[in-house]
This record gives structure tokens, C-alpha cells and sequence, in this order.
């Protein structure tokens, strides 16, 4: 018995291809976990970096807290995603910091990152910025920075790059490395509590994507697997109640898959929804939410097309189709009608019916997250799926 049990263990084993799992240092989750952040910039030092958006007050309540321990405290505000400019501004007004917080949406929280990155380094930005820049790696190791995510989207939390809108490009890239991984997130959803609608429903699709696509990505690993299994049917039925109105266990779910998100994407890749949101926003501007939601149904048609009769896909239309109550057959298609009936907006309020999606597809499929998706697509399939979206 012994020895069958241990030639079990062994086959099993041999089915298991080799992978690693990298995340910030250290994850605090849940309602209250954000009242530990002044501890924990304490024991990094006194000279505080505060990257923030400008909708969460209790980012002053940390300000005053902090100060009132005896840290010197700086603060830059910001709105929309960062850019090169923002990069080099913070940076900036961070040299002398001991520890920076990013407290805020995904766009905060890459800005805290990059900054934290560029303190210590006398290169510009654009030395490290990968497809536009140089992509060479850090010249030293990043101050240590805590993210606190004040929307349930992206899982910036726990990533290891930072998108950047580089406008003489009309292109967002990344700043990345290893080492640009929070020291702690503090994942409170509380502070998501009142969001907007508009901004939980894009954020929120944003976050569901996030489980999807590592799920289909060709780089998926047993622990992706297992958080986005758990994941996907939970943010769908969450963001199910979001569209319906405010819902403390639902932003607490929300949250919860956005981590989820952060922790996959960073392990087992993307696909074709990012690779092409990624130049859609660089080029139109629209919001980087709202591209994944409207891209979703069109790229996993696109995706199932290809690749035919696939267990994952089958399990990714049955979640979608019980938990948002959608037609079993052409899930996909409808899932599209259902963001209409929310209410959001397609893409063709910022492209134009008859742009010409050439370069945009072209330079989609040489994107980084377009390496992990489950297939190759076709210049033609790229351009469908966009126009899809509009």
C-alpha cells in the first residue's frame, strides 16, 4: 500500500510543470486593516512619502496621524493615470523619504510604486520604461512602500509594475521589477464603501477580467488556478449586486477578487483584453476599466474560436451565464448587452466608427500581455474585437 501510494504522489507530481509565486511581503485583508498603516510606515522610518487620490478623506486622518507620531510627512495628490511627468514630479518630491504610501485607485497606488522605485536611482524614468524606454533594470533597490487600495479593480497591491502613459507615444507601458513589489498591502473595503457607480462597475469589471484571463492564460500555474477557480464565480455574482446598488458584502467580495486579480496576473500573465486595452487607452483615452469590460465578450469569442472545444472556456461561459443570467449559447454576445443595460458606455465615444485599427491591432499583439494569452490571434480577429467594443 506504502509503495503504490508513493507512485501515486509521484505521477502526479510529474504533472505539475515547474513555476514560482512572487507577492508582496506581506497581505493584510480585511475591514479595519487600514488603521495599521501608521505602524507600519513607522517601522520603516519618519520621513513619509504619501502618494493619494483626492475622493478618500481618511488619507488626511493618516496624514495627521503620522505627523502627530513625529513623521515628516509629504504629500502629492493625483487624478488619472500617471505619466512620465507624474513619475518624475513625485520622485522628485520624494528624495530624503524613508517609506512611501500609495493610497488611492490603481493609477495611485503604480505612481507610489514608480516613485518608490526612482528615489533611490539618478536615471530618468525612460531608462527603465519598457517598448518605449530602455528597459534597463533598476539601479538600486526601491524604498519600501505600503499600498492601500482605496477601489477594487486592478490589484496593484500586489504587482511588481507600474503602467505609465508616456503621451509622446500615445502609448501606456510598464516600469518593471521584482523588487517594486510592496513591502505590505493593507486591503480594507471599507475604504471602497460610497464609490461612485461608474467607478466600481468599471473597476469592478476591470477585477473580473483579472481572474478570467490568468485562468485562460497559457503561464497558468496551479495556485493562479485555484484563486482564480474561487474568484471568478464570486466577483461576478459581487458585481451582480454592485449594478444593483451599494452593498457592504459585496464590496467585501469585490476586494477580495481584486486581490485575487493582482496575485494571478502577476504569476500566470494576461491575454488579448489587456494587450489591447493597454494601447486603446494609450491612443483614445478611454478608461481602462470600462476597455476590459467591453472587450471581454468579444475576446473570448475571439479566443474560443480559435482554440474550439476547451474545458476552461466552458467553465469561464457556465460562470458568466449562471451568475449574470445569461442565454447559455452566445454568452459571450450577450454579455455585451447586459454592459448596455448597466448603463456603460461602449468605445465608440472616444473611437470614432471608421478609425482605422491597423496599428492599434499591430501594436496590441506585441504587447507583453498579449504573450500569455491562450492563442494566437490574427491581425483581422484583433481588429474585430475592437470593433465589437464600439
Amino acid at each position: 500500500m506504502e509503495a503504490r501510494c508513493k507512485r501515486h504522489v509521484a505521477i502526479l507530481m510529474e504533472g505539475i510543470a515547474a513555476f514560482g509565486f512572487a507577492t508582496a511581503g506581506r497581505i493584510r485583508f480585511g475591514r479595519g486593516t487600514a488603521s495599521e498603516a501608521v505602524d507600519a510606515a513607522l517601522s520603516f522610518g519618519r520621513r513619509v512619502l504619501i502618494l493619494r487620490g483626492g475622493s478618500v478623506a481618511w488619507v488626511d486622518e493618516l496624514s495627521r496621524y503620522l505627523t502627530a507620531a513625529g513623521c515628516d510627512v509629504t504629500e502629492v495628490r493625483s487624478s488619472g493615470e500617471p505619466s512620465v511627468e507624474d513619475v518624475r514630479s513625485a520622485a522628485l518630491a520624494g528624495r530624503g523619504a524613508q517609506v512611501v504610501l500609495g493610497v488611492g485607485g490603481g493609477a495611485v497606488i503604480d505612481l507610489a510604486k514608480a516613485a518608490a522605485a526612482l528615489i533611490p536611482s539618478d536615471c530618468d524614468v525612460m531608462e527603465h520604461l519598457e517598448v518605449v524606454g530602455a528597459g534597463k533594470p533598476l539601479q538600486a533597490d526601491p524604498l519600501p512602500m505600503i499600498a492601500i487600495p482605496t477601489t477594487a479593480g486592478t490589484g496593484a497591491e500586489v504587482t511588481k509594475n507600474a503602467v505609465i502613459a508616456v503621451p509622446d507615444a500615445a502609448r501606456k507601458v510598464s516600469l518593471r521589477d521584482d523588487r517594486m513589489l510592496p513591502r505590505l498591502a493593507l486591503v480594507d473595503p471599507a475604504l471602497t464603501d460610497g464609490a461612485p457607480r461608474g467607478v466600481t462597475l468599471g473597476s469592478g469589471l476591470d477585477a473580473l477580467v483579472q481572474v478570467i484571463e490568468p485562468y485562460l492564460s497559457s503561464k497558468a500555474n496551479p495556485l493562479s488556478d485555484a484563486l482564480c477557480r474561487a474568484a471568478i464565480p464570486q466577483g461576478i455574482a459581487a458585481l451582480k449586486r454592485l449594478a444593483a446598488g451599494e452593498d457592504p458584502a459585496a464590496r467585501d467580495a469585490m476586494a477580495y477578487v481584486s486581490l485575487s486579480g493582482g496575485l494571478a496576473l502577476a504569476n500566470a500573465g494576461l491575454g488579448a483584453v489587456h494587450g489591447l486595452a493597454g494601447v486603446i487607452g494609450g491612443q483614445f483615452g478611454a478608461p481602462h476599466g470600462l476597455i476590459c469590460g467591453r472587450l471581454l465578450g468579444p475576446v473570448l469569442a475571439a479566443n474560443s474560436d480559435v482554440l474550439g472545444a476547451s474545458r476552461r472556456f466552458s467553465e469561464v461561459q457556465t460562470w458568466l451565464a449562471e451568475g449574470f443570467d445569461l442565454p447559455e449559447t452566445g454568452t459571450f454576445t450577450a454579455l455585451s448587452a447586459l454592459l448596455d443595460d448597466w448603463g456603460l458606455e461602449r468605445l465608440n465615444r472616444w473611437i470614432p466608427e471608421g478609425t482605422d485599427l491597423v496599428e492599434t491591432a499591430q501594436e496590441a499583439a506585441a504587447s507583453s500581455s498579449m504573450r500569455a494569452n491562450p492563442c494566437a490571434l490574427s491581425q483581422d480577429a484583433l481588429e474585430n474585437c475592437i470593433r465589437a467594443a464600439l
